[in-house]
């Protein structure tokens, strides 16, 4: 009778290494053993090199054969992606989606976009560069196995240091070490990491997810809010003065008698600036009602001193309020004019010419009238120019029609005896 023993398996339970080789670190007492240094390590087929400096190193980026960033065309990206969706997004809204016309202007606009376009080019440039240099550099890193090391710490104040990675091809500690040594390297050594938990610990767990439904809270709310209705007002925590202890307009008050919020101009009583003037003055006419466009009481010349100065005013003031639909010259040519005649606009009607004979013959007080109260289409500029500005309108009108419709008799004679000499 035999028996068959089986063998016992043999186990091995030896423990995971706490930690493993992350590199080797070389110390420099000057800039110019380390340049010397690096530029060995990288003939000798190094590529993942790093040096470590207390101030800036002229030269350290040939050694180390830094190549270029490409962090820039990252951001050129980002300008373009912004640029394009910020001109497709106001393209798509202002002339597809709702198209608006506003006095004639195209639906879309180079110009009126260049703002937006900008705005939002140079704020996906700066998301890119941000994002990108936690990419390029491998962050966020909670730690770095270099600040372990005793050596390390004394790069920031006056020492220089070179650092291989053991994850390169080419590394060698020894080869490292001895390179180093002959360019004048201190001390050389290895560099642990760290690597007998990788876990994230469960308390930080447990904190992001409270975090993460904490954060879902408001935008819950915002979204029943907006779903549902309610009697109550809304949650107003910061107030940012919309409630005072004021009386709107038009409400009432029973703090006065006639329970009135808004007082009533004490009479007799001026604004500042506005005291009153002779009547012809910011009318043009001399009696208590307009009168007809025939009528006599039209004050037929300016009730203003004509001056220099004035002629001026009135032509800044008309080159502001007048030109844009009458244009500089007064031919009814101006530039909203033009616009709305090739968009073919049915409810515009062209100006008249302010050289046409029915212009020309009114009264003064009449043009003046004009610009006070408007007439058809034209709205009345009482409320954006005043009474002396208006009457400059009006000298500068007539200089304007002079031009074109002078007589020899409105010509002084020593001027006019010169003008038929020249000619």
């Amino acid at each position: 009778m035999s028996t068959t023993v089986e063998p016992t398996p043999v186990t091995t339970d030896e423990p995971e290494p706490a930690s493993r080789l992350f590199g080797a670190i070389a110390i420099f007492e000057s800039a110019e053993k380390l340049l010397s240094a690096a530029t060995a390590l990288k003939q000798s087929g190094l590529t993942k090199l790093e040096a470590h400096t207390p101030y800036p190193v002229h030269g350290i980026d040939e050694a180390l054969r830094i190549a270029p960033t490409r962090l820039p065309w990252v951001v050129l990206a980002g300008a373009l992606i912004g640029a394009g969706g910020a001109f497709a997004m106001q393209h798509w809204m202002n002339g597809i989606d709702y198209p608006f016309l506003i006095s004639g202007k195209p639906l879309m606009s180079i110009p009126s976009s260049i703002p937006v376009t900008f705005e939002v080019a140079i704020l996906l440039a700066a998301f890119a560069a941000f994002f990108g240099v936690l990419l390029f550099n491998g962050l966020p890193r909670l730690a770095h196995p270099l600040f372990r090391t005793q050596v390390f710490r004394r790069v920031t104040s006056d020492q220089f240091a070179l650092v291989a990675e053991s994850d390169d091809p080419r590394f060698d500690e020894l080869r490292f070490g001895v390179i180093t040594t002959e360019h004048g390297a201190t001390s050389v050594e290895s560099i642990e990491q760290d690597v007998s938990s990788v876990a994230m610990p469960t308390l930080l767990k447990a904190a992001g997810v409270s975090l993460v439904a904490l954060a879902l809270i408001p935008p819950v709310l915002i979204a029943q809010a907006r779903a549902t209705t309610s009697e109550k007002p809304r949650i107003h925590p910061i107030q940012d003065m919309d409630f005072q202890a004021k009386f709107k307009a038009q409400t009432t008050s029973p703090f006065f008698d006639d329970g009135r919020a808004m007082r009533l101009q004490i009479s007799g009583t001026v604004a500042r600036g506005d005291m009153p003037i002779d009547p012809a003055i910011s009318t043009g006419y001399t009696s208590d009602a307009p009168p007809g466009p025939e009528s006599s009481q039209w004050l037929d010349s300016i009730p203003i001193s004509p001056t220099i100065e004035l002629m001026a005013r009135g032509r800044e003031r008309f080159n502001i309020f007048c030109a844009a639909c009458h244009g500089r010259g007064g031919d009814g040519d101006g530039i909203v004019t033009v616009r709305a005649l090739e968009l073919q606009q049915g409810t515009w009607v062209k100006p008249i010419s302010l050289h046409d004979r029915s212009v020309r013959d009114q009264p003064d007080g009449r043009l003046f009238n004009t610009i006070t109260n408007g007439v058809r289409k034209m709205p009345g500029y009482a409320s954006q120019i005043k009474p002396e500005d208006r009457w400059a309108i009006v000298l500068y009108l007539r200089a304007l029609q002079s031009s074109r419709n002078a007589q020899p008799a409105d010509v002084p004679a020593d001027v006019l005896e010169t003008l038929r000499e020249t000619n």
